[in-house]
């Protein structure tokens, strides 16, 4: 029988990583000797993505991957229509990640380009912000309209910072960005990041960092991501929501990924009958305990994950009363 299913984090050590990871969200990421990770950027918590495919961290399953699982289980795992849709690949990516330097501006292709180029799929995301340094601030889209010549003069002429719609932030901020969409993440910022299963970035500016390692400057794409971009100016870029305390708050619709902030300080159930999906939950803050019928039982604290199966339909989310006043935020996502 499924169960809630917990995995093993895979740490990524980055130029732009910091301490975060492990003085906040408690994670220990040193490693052994022969492969420490000084700057550890991101943790993928859910992900099947080719060579970086979670592995099963407790329970019966323990070991298993999740790859495995999804050939094994189908649409007991992940829903039936999930399964029709995807078939035996995961759909979805979640990462934590510590900016402690801005990352690259960067852009991602749609599922379109994507299978044009041989990349499997685009890469539509999002961004739950847990902690932002005083000042923190983060780059999504444009500020004007543009045309794509006026873009490609701009990274000729190395004034493409000028264009960009910046954005400050604090912790509870949530962005949705499509695929096509330029951004990147600043400097001071731990957030969730939820997205289609794809690593395909195309880096368009570094800030002229040199790798301390190999002295040399990471490479560009600056020719890949011309078509990948969209040109438009938007009114908005970040994503309201209304913020309720012991309900759902509805953040994020899209094709790919569902998305609700959940703020409790006291037990709920979620009856899950209606969805033809999996269920992934994201602790943000403070802790709780996850009990499913069957008397399963999954405690997680910020910086955790939980993988609902879809033939789980009944969930309750108990709040730690030791920890954070006994509030807990979590992301509760799905494929709809």
């Amino acid at each position: 029988m499924l169960y809630p299913l917990t995995f093993e984090p895979i740490f990524k050590d980055k130029i732009w990583g910091g301490q975060k990871i492990k003085t906040v969200l408690g994670k220990d990421f040193s490693g052994p000797p022969d492969r420490p990770l000084p700057n550890c950027g991101e943790t993928w918590e859910v992900s099947d993505v080719e060579g970086n495919v979670s592995v099963v961290k407790e329970g019966s399953l323990q070991g298993k991957s999740l790859r495995e699982l999804v050939a094994q289980y189908k649409g007991e795992l992940v829903g039936n229509h999930v399964y029709e849709q995807y078939g035996d690949r995961f759909p979805l990516l979640i990462k934590f990640i510590d900016a402690n330097d801005d990352l690259s501006i960067q852009v991602h292709p749609n599922d379109e380009l994507a299978k044009q180029r041989g990349v499997g799929f685009g890469k539509t995301e999002m961004w739950y912000i847990i902690q932002a340094d005083e000042g923190a601030k983060l780059n999504s889209g444009f500020k004007r309209e543009l045309t794509k010549e006026e873009y490609v003069k701009a990274v000729a002429d190395n004034t493409i910072q000028d264009l960009l719609n910046i954005e400050p932030v604090q912790s509870g901020d949530v962005f949705f960005l499509p695929a096509g969409r330029v951004h990147y993440i600043g400097k001071g910022l731990l957030l969730a990041e939820i997205q289609q299963t794809s690593d395909t970035t195309y880096r368009i500016y570094d800030f002229e960092r040199v790798d301390a390692t190999t002295g040399q400057k990471r490479e560009l794409h600056t020719d890949l991501a011309v078509d990948a971009i969209d040109y438009h100016h938007y009114d908005a870029y970040k994503t309201t929501y209304e913020q309720k305390l012991n309900q759902s708050a509805n953040a994020v619709v899209s094709d790919y990924f569902v998305t609700n902030v959940l703020n409790f300080n006291q037990e709920v159930e979620h009856d899950y009958t209606h969805l033809d999906s999996f269920v992934v939950l994201i602790c943000v803050s403070g802790g709780l305990t996850v009990n499913t019928s069957g008397g399963y039982s999954v405690p997680l604290k910020m910086g955790e994950c939980a993988l609902i199966p879809a033939s789980v339909s009944n969930v309750t989310l108990v709040p730690d009363m030791d920890s954070a006043d006994g509030a807990m935020t979590v992301l509760e996502t799905y494929v709809p």
